[in-house]
């Protein structure tokens, strides 16, 4: 029996269940509203069952299509497994490779990492979306995450794959306005920055030093959910801030920005997450590995 095609359209519903939309999953997929909506139904044929809610304006899964959700995106990642496990002694890793991370730590350090690992394994298809949130990587369909700080879920595999911290900085212009905070309890009365990070409430910086751990509650007429606006309003001279030290080093060596409270400072090692069912999968394991190598070549741990 032939299952390819029925394999394909149930990799088109997983984007159409992903999206909630033809139209988006047309663009994706560079394919004609039309060819979406003929695929799903010959699908929805095949299993006798009505998947999706159709209306003018949205398309939502029906509770057989939540069923059905769950089940094929079991059984590709099976397919897949199965087709990497076959070809692993004699073949490179293959097929897509969904990852998704934060937007400042992805365009500036991810992407370039990235577009090495496309040059060493051209038969890797990589994808990758950015986002300032936290992500369900089931849910989603993402096979990889590369996160900043701390890990909450129990159902994932997580790999350190870079040492980082945060530190506290700000311009020489806004200490020379406004006076360089002494002590932790000083920057109460300070112009902060905050930024709505995906590991940490926001506003609310919880601070390693000498007293041990220590949350500290800020506030400012700025915020953003940005790490790069957060960064140039602190360069302009509006506030203190709390970024990585790979999203600073180079503004505090010429001296745009000027350590605040050095003895203070909050862990946020960079992370590979992945679904634990991948833990076999040659693609994840390639792209972990190789990540791993690029930031310790490039002096990613060092910052830290």
């Amino acid at each position: 029996m032939n299952i390819n095609p029925l394999l394909d359209d149930l990799r088109l519903f997983c984007v159409v269940a992903r999206h909630c939309s033809f139209t988006e999953t047309a663009r994706e997929l560079g394919v004609s509203r039309a060819v979406v909506s003929k695929r799903i139904a010959l699908l929805e044929a095949a299993v006798h069952e009505r998947l999706f809610h159709r209306t003018t304006r949205s398309v939502s899964l029906t509770a057989q299509g939540e069923i059905v959700s769950q089940w094929a995106q079991r059984i590709l990642e099976d397919v897949d497994l199965m087709g990497e496990a076959i070809s692993r002694e004699k073949a490179a890793p293959s097929g897509l490779l969904r990852i998704c991370s934060s937007t400042g730590f992805g365009r500036s350090r991810l992407a370039p990492a990235l577009s090495a690992l496309a040059i060493r394994y051209p038969q890797l298809e990589i994808q990758v979306e950015l986002f300032d949130r936290l992500v369900d990587l089931v849910e989603e369909g993402f096979q990889l995450d590369i996160r900043i700080g701390r890990v909450h879920e129990s159902n994932v595999i997580v790999r350190r794959i870079a040492r980082n911290r945060r530190v506290l900085c700000a311009s020489p212009a806004y200490l020379a306005r406004f006076g360089t905070p002494g002590a932790l309890d000083d920057l109460k009365a300070h112009r902060c920055i905050p930024i709505r990070e995906r590991d940490q409430d926001f506003g609310r910086w919880e601070l390693a030093g000498p007293e041990g751990l220590t949350s500290i509650k800020v506030s400012g007429p700025l915020s953003a959910n940005n790490g790069e606006i957060v960064r140039q309003w602190a360069l302009d001279g509006h506030g203190i801030i709390l970024r990585s030290t790979w999203d600073v080093s180079r503004e505090i060596e010429s001296g745009l920005l000027v350590p605040v409270l050095p003895a203070y400072y909050q862990q946020a090692d960079v992370w590979a997450v992945y679904p634990s069912r991948l833990s076999v999968s040659a693609k994840v394991k390639v792209c972990v590995e190789f990540l791993e190598e690029w930031f310790e070549q490039t002096g990613m741990n060092a910052a830290a």
